[in-house]
């Protein structure tokens, strides 16, 4: 017991369990107020803060889309329209791996390297939590897919949008355009702000002339979403507005006649309202589907349109510019006679040549094979039969500058003021222009090509349809347009000069002699008289693709097709009260008589016959 005893020590015992014990009670204590002071911190000194980001990771703001404005045509015909499509979006911030999640998701639907590629290439254009889109156009079977694996798709999204669609094809692609994806040049000078919630914009056409009326205004919505980012309920939201609706002159039947006249053939047509000023039709053949632009077209589709021969992305009406060969005959004409250099009784001998003083080289009509028009020509007939020979000479007698000046009253050698893009001006040449675009001075030569309509001379088939409209009205000088009405209100008609003066008589003697050329035995778009309730006044025009020497002859048969004249033709009608002008180019089509007249008389016929049955409708 005794050594037992050895061994114990109450007192020291005590010492230490009362030590342990308040060792144990000041950690507790220290761990308690390091405790109190994290949640003073974080409950109230940081309280804001984290709310503000907690709401953050609950609430949401994401921008309202607008829906873009409706284009309809005359006859309120939709031929642009807004559809549903779903979206694959991805919200980054809402993946713990961005690179897994875009694995997962190509291994449930089809997401393409080139998807992928224009995925990262958006993510650096977003705001944080904004969606970003991967994949455009999902199928059904593509939706359900995504919905029953959504478990594993966390930050994944289907979106639903409106989508650009463009009922009637390639019937109105040159002239109203599409829509496409915004690119990365376009980010650096538009308003990102007013494109946010869309991705797409107006790339040719009406679609991007008339950009910010069609756009609308971006609206917002305040979200809730769970944990996994699903939004569960919409807490505030400010609508977006629709852009503007567009009520055009076209008119769809007219525009499909049109088209379907081109048939194979390559070539434009504008047909204008005379009245107004209002394009009725307007057509650049080929053409092709604006609507595989609208989600990006595949690199196949844009290369076989891209690298086709037949250039269907080129816009012929507005762009294209041509020799208006025997077309300007009509305007060079009231030219010489309102300044007296020639008169009705005027005649000539035309033999096949014309030889000019100090040249050596002669310059030949179309007819010189059958030994000229002969003697008598007057300028009715130089008009109805299209003789050269008498326009060579009054060319020289009337002079480049008179002859430019009145070119350029008519439309020629100038943008006409369109609502649309990208128009060219054409070339009404004059001695400025070439001493500026040449440096070389204007010799008499240069004249002789001008006045058939050859030479430096160039033109739209946008501008021949404005000379013929300026023709048919005597005068009266209006901007042509596109657009008749926004959101129901009527557009004002426009003027960029005054009204060309021209003596009434002259007017008359040119107009009878133009419906010669399509009412008389000689004239050269007699072909298109037959079966005519209406007269048409008219004048065709033949413009060399190639040049040819002065001692060879034209043959067809032993040059390719595409190096073969061009065929056009500028008319009005009704001849005797004129409602519509037109003017058309059919590329390599040889005779405007034959090539592009039938189209012409085809598109006519389709507004005589609109306007009689809006006639008998009005009764």
């Amino acid at each position: 017991m005794r050594d037992g005893a050895a061994f114990s020590d109450p007192a020291r015992e005590r010492f230490m369990f009362a030590r342990r014990l308040l060792f144990t009670a000041v950690i507790t204590v220290l761990l308690t107020a390091l405790l109190i002071a994290r949640y003073f911190d974080l409950q109230i000194s940081r309280y804001e803060d984290f709310a503000t980001q907690s709401n953050n990771n609950r609430v949401l703001v994401r921008p309202v889309a607008p829906s873009r404005g409706l284009i309809y045509d005359r006859n309120s015909k939709l031929i642009a329209d807004n559809r549903p499509s779903y979206n694959l979006t991805i919200v980054p911030e809402r993946s713990s791996d961005v690179d897994k999640l875009l694995a997962d998701l190509g291994e449930v639907i089809s997401i393409s390297e080139r998807d992928i590629q224009r995925f990262r290439k958006r993510l650096k254009q977003r705001r944080p939590f904004e969606k970003t889109n991967l994949r455009f156009n999902l199928s059904e079977e593509e939706r359900a897919t995504l919905a029953v694996n959504g478990h594993r798709l966390v930050g994944a999204e289907t979106s639903a949008r409106l989508k650009r669609f463009y009922p009637d094809g390639e019937l109105f692609s040159h002239v109203v355009g599409y829509v496409g994806r915004i690119n990365e040049r376009e980010t650096q000078t538009i308003e990102a702000v007013k494109y946010r919630g869309t991705d797409s914009i107006g790339k040719i056409g009406l679609e991007k002339f008339y950009e910010q009326k069609l756009l609308g205004d971006v609206g917002s919505e305040q979200v809730e979403t769970n944990a996994l980012g699903r939004v569960t309920r919409v807490l505030d939201k400010t609508g977006a507005v629709s852009g503007d609706n567009l009520t055009l002159y076209l008119d769809s039947q007219i525009q499909q006649v049109g088209h379907e006249a081109f048939k194979d053939k390559r070539g434009a047509l504008v047909a204008i309202e005379i009245e107004t000023g209002g394009v009725l039709a307007m057509i650049s053949a080929p053409s092709y589907d604006p609507n595989l632009f609208v989600s990006g077209i595949s690199q196949k589709n844009y290369d076989s349109l891209l690298y086709s021969p037949d250039r269907p992305l080129f816009d012929r009406a507005v762009r294209g510019q041509y020799p208006p060969g025997s077309t300007i005959k009509p305007l060079f004409g009231l030219t010489a006679l309102q300044h007296n250099i020639v008169t009705p009784s005027y005649k000539i001998k035309d033999n096949g040549y014309f030889y000019f003083k100090g040249i050596e080289r002669p310059w030949r009509d179309h007819n010189f094979a059958r030994g000229g028009h002969g003697d008598g020509v007057d300028m009715a007939k130089a008009i109805i039969e299209s003789c050269n020979i008498y326009f060579y000479g009054l060319g020289v007698k009337t002079g480049i500058d008179l002859l430019s000046d009145y070119g350029t009253q008519f439309g020629l050698g100038a943008t006409t003021g369109i609502d649309l893009p990208g128009e060219r001006p054409g070339i009404m040449p004059s001695r400025a222009w070439k001493k500026g675009a040449r440096g070389q001075s204007w010799f008499n030569g240069d004249t002789i090509n001008t006045s058939i309509g050859q030479g430096f001379m160039l033109a739209t088939p946008l501008q021949l349809a404005v000379m013929s409209a300026r023709i048919a009205s005597r005068g009266e000088v209006l901007t042509p347009q596109l657009v008749k009405a926004i959101n129901g209100q009527e557009q004002s008609l426009l003027k960029t000069q005054s009204d060309i003066n021209i003596s009434k008589k002259h007017w008359d003697y040119m107009h009878r002699a133009m419906q010669d050329v399509v009412h008389s035995n000689r004239g050269t778009a007699r072909s298109i008289s037959k079966g005519l309730t209406y007269r048409i006044a008219g004048k065709t025009g033949t413009a060399q693709a190639i040049s040819i020497d002065a001692e060879d002859k034209y043959d067809s048969s032993k040059i390719a097709e595409r190096q073969w004249d061009h065929a056009l033709f500028i008319a009005f009608a009704p001849a005797d009260d004129p409602k519509i002008a037109i003017g058309l180019i059919v590329e390599n089509g040889e005779h405007g008589g034959s090539a592009a007249a039938p189209i012409a008389r085809a598109v006519i016929d389709a507004y005589m016959q609109s306007t009689s049955s809006t006639t008998e409708i009005n009764r």
